[in-house]
């Protein structure tokens, strides 16, 4: 699998950014012989510390912390990594981003298929991981009309049945009601368009989905893989670059399992270092591609290019 490119691309995102992030596309590109996979920015979010760290020991976080360069209590701000992955004539794009309607730093998918001559009407297939704002909700437009009007959309079913479960708004903690709402408004939407998978299944060619459940009961990574070639686009399996390498037992406060969450971090250490494969994370920076290596107890992520 060659690196043929790894480019940061700046360019006038729509809106104001918070967090004192300067704008810029975080894009990357690898060709896997048949396939090409790269990483575009949906923008970033900007996220109280809590909502990670919240769970985890103080007395042991500041050092893990200050070794990230992480100022204790600051907000956070992740990057939002969409995946696309090219294949004769198919243009698939893993998760949908934020749409309009959740962070104003978010949302900018648009601008970034934009910035490599795409529309949105030319992705051809939307793959989820879950169904979390920052990747679902920008399935829908200002009009609440499919903003990919011509793919096919394909949720894992245990995913989708938990969303569009009518007990979920009232069992999810209280924190997290304004999620499911909005998760089961555009689920409902896009029911008629959305295709289901279960653990195991090749979705498209050479697409395999993997369960990796806890940060959201049905949450799924997807196997990229192309002769000896692969890849693995986990979503929020492994949610940030600093905690979740360093630590992956400790419980986060970003996941609604967090037990589950941790033992689904622990295996996939264990996998994709065992078998050196690149990942692609959401929330990973310098685009989200990159590898794992063993760091101590811990990890460390390496990003493409690095």
């Amino acid at each position: 699998m060659e690196l043929t490119r790894r480019a940061l691309m700046q360019g006038a995102m729509a809106g104001a950014t918070l967090g004192g992030l300067a704008p810029r596309w975080a894009h990357a590109l690898v060709d896997m012989g048949g396939f090409t996979v790269e990483t575009l920015s949906d923008g970033h979010l900007v996220l109280p510390a809590d909502f990670i760290f919240g769970p985890m020991p103080k007395d042991l976080l500041g050092p893990v912390l200050q070794a990230n360069g992480i100022t204790a209590g600051a907000p956070l701000t992740p990057e939002c990594n969409l995946t696309l992955l090219r294949h004769d004539e198919s243009i698939v794009l893993f998760d949908a981003g934020s749409g309009p309607a959740f962070q104003e730093t978010a949302g900018k998918i648009a601008d970034a298929l934009g910035s490599i001559d795409l529309a949105p009407e030319d992705i051809t297939h939307v793959v989820f991981t879950h169904g979390h704002p920052d990747h679902l909700w920008g399935v829908l437009d200002d009009f609440d009309d499919p903003f990919f009007s011509e793919a096919q959309h394909f949720m894992g079913q245990t995913e989708f049945e938990y969303w569009m479960n009518p007990e979920t708004v009232n069992t999810i903690e209280a924190e997290r009601t304004t999620m499911a709402v909005g998760a089961q408004r555009r689920l409902a939407a896009m029911e008629d368009a959305m295709t289901l998978f279960g653990d195991g299944d090749e979705i498209l060619p050479g697409v395999a989905a993997r369960m990796t459940p806890g940060h959201t009961p049905g949450h799924m990574s997807f196997e990229i893989r192309s002769g000896s070639n692969s890849l693995l686009v986990i979503g929020d399996a492994i949610g940030n670059h600093h905690v979740a390498f360093a630590e992956p037992t400790w419980h986060s406060g970003s996941d609604q399992d967090k037990e589950t969450a941790a033992a689904t971090r622990t295996r996939l250490f264990d996998q994709i270092t065992a078998d050196q494969m690149r990942i692609i994370g959401f929330h990973l920076p310098g685009g989200g591609m990159g590898h794992a290596e063993r760091r101590g107890a811990g990890y460390r992520f390496i990003p493409d290019g690095a």
